[in-house]
């Protein structure tokens, strides 16, 4: 306050706040974020402390310790974005996953699973979650080989969906997981053709959902309309299954088909399609293609406006009418599905307006669960699936707030420190003059 009275005299009383002042305020506004930082900082080491004690308890030979721990790890990926507090240790994390998976009871592999699979989203695309997929991939594919119980291949269907959609880099990696997945759907094509089992429908729907899920990525990778007849026909079938889970699953299927042009011969060069070196081979190849899609958009039409009957579910009877509408729009006037999700504020939106985006957000919203919106609005895994950017004030906690406005202020205080500064300069240099 006397370096103030001080000033005032000698700036003619115009300047009430001069240098000193400024520094005042940058001050107490450094020590406001500083002490904000801290309180932050003190946050992030509670959670690596509780991370931790998580990791200890999956080393339990008790199988509810690792269960219990395994509950809580599965919340802490979904409600926070754990990427700085796992990348050190996702490796001894994935092995403890593994474990659960290998020797733990049909609760102790649904939650594993879901937690390699959450793990992999933390982390993003790169090398440790192409690790996650090499080192997972194989105990996932013996669950689903052993046609074990329904919960464990729904949960490793899923993860194995996860783990690929992240971790795949090339079509030869994704096509494993697509393989594995369709010898579920269809056991009569896999490995075990002496002794055919048929799915149950909740574990079909699944294996259908996570195979569509993992069929957006592969694009250009796409193969040659001949190899697709025979999986486009079969699920031609499922449209007739009695389950409507399976229905549905299948529906989007066959949309996703329809989208990738799987079921357009003229789409594909001779070469790719000509198997038996003349023009007849082709033809055939077309008129069955026409004749499914005849089937398909026949069967959708129906399912589009199937009546209710009594006892029916209504909701998902609508969900059913919905999908197939929409289906028999894409098919036969080429209407794309849109879909809009109010991320964070006013102007932050995510949008999907294709049957694969509509598909991956689908099924990333089930996935994720109560962590969608969390994942969307910090994880640079989904703002790149979906091409979206979020405004970070938006999505801030309440502690990242306070840090976020004393920096605002700190960098304010600044300013006005350096603008009474030259001010004064300014003074001295026409007091010189004068």
């Amino acid at each position: 306050m006397g370096k103030s009275k001080k000033s005032k005299a000698r700036g003619g009383g115009d300047d009430l706040l001069d240098s000193s002042d400024a520094d005042s305020v940058g001050s107490s506004s450094t020590a406001l974020s500083d002490l904000s930082i801290s309180y932050a900082t003190e946050h992030v080491n509670s959670q690596e402390f509780v991370l931790d004690k998580y990791i200890d308890a999956l080393y339990e030979k008790r199988g509810s310790t690792r269960e219990a721990a395994l509950v809580k790890l599965v919340d802490a990926f979904e409600s926070f974005m754990l990427h700085g507090l796992v990348e050190n240790r996702y490796a001894t994390l994935l092995s403890q996953f593994n474990n659960s998976i290998k020797k733990g009871s049909t609760k102790e592999v649904f939650l594993a699973s879901h937690a390699i699979g959450l793990l992999a989203i933390t982390l993003g695309a790169g090398s440790s979650s192409r690790e996650i997929m090499e080192e997972s991939h194989p105990q996932l594919c013996r669950i689903l080989q052993a046609w074990s119980d329904a919960s464990k291949m729904i949960s490793a269907l899923d993860c194995l969906a996860i783990i690929t959609f992240v971790g795949a880099t090339d079509l030869a990696e994704t096509e494993l997981s697509l393989k594995a997945m369709w010898d579920v759907i269809h056991p009569k094509s896999g490995s075990n053709v002496g002794t055919v089992r048929k799915p149950k429908p909740p574990v079909l729907a699944a294996a259908l959902s996570a195979w569509t899920f993992l069929l957006t990525t592969i694009g250009s990778w796409r193969i040659n309309t001949d190899s697709w007849k025979e999986p486009i026909a079969f699920l031609s079938t499922l449209l007739e299954a009695d389950d409507r889970a399976v229905r549905m699953a299948a529906g989007e299927a066959l949309a996703l088909c329809f989208e990738l042009n799987l079921l357009d011969v003229s789409s594909c060069e001779d070469g790719d399609v000509n198997t038996g070196g003349t023009g007849g081979s082709k033809n055939k190849l077309f008129l069955d293609m026409q004749a499914l899609k005849a089937k398909i958009s026949g069967l959708a039409s129906n399912l589009s406006a199937e009546a209710g009957g009594k006892g029916a579910d209504k909701k998902n009877l609508t969900d059913q009418r919905d999908l197939f509408q929409r289906i028999l729009d894409f098919v036969k006037y080429g209407d794309c599905p849109e879909e809009s999700i109010k991320i964070a504020g006013k102007r932050d939106v995510l949008r999907v307006s294709s049957w694969s985006e509509l598909i991956q957000l689908n099924f990333l919203k089930r996935f994720l669960g109560k962590g969608f919106l969390k994942h969307v609005q910090e994880n640079g895994l989904l703002q790149d699936i979906f091409d979206i950017k979020v405004d970070k004030a938006e999505t801030l906690s309440s502690t990242d707030k306070k840090i976020f406005r004393s920096e605002e202020e700190k960098e304010r205080a600044l300013k006005l420190n350096k603008e009474r500064r030259l001010a004064q300069v300014r003074k001295n240099a026409v007091m010189l003059d004068d």
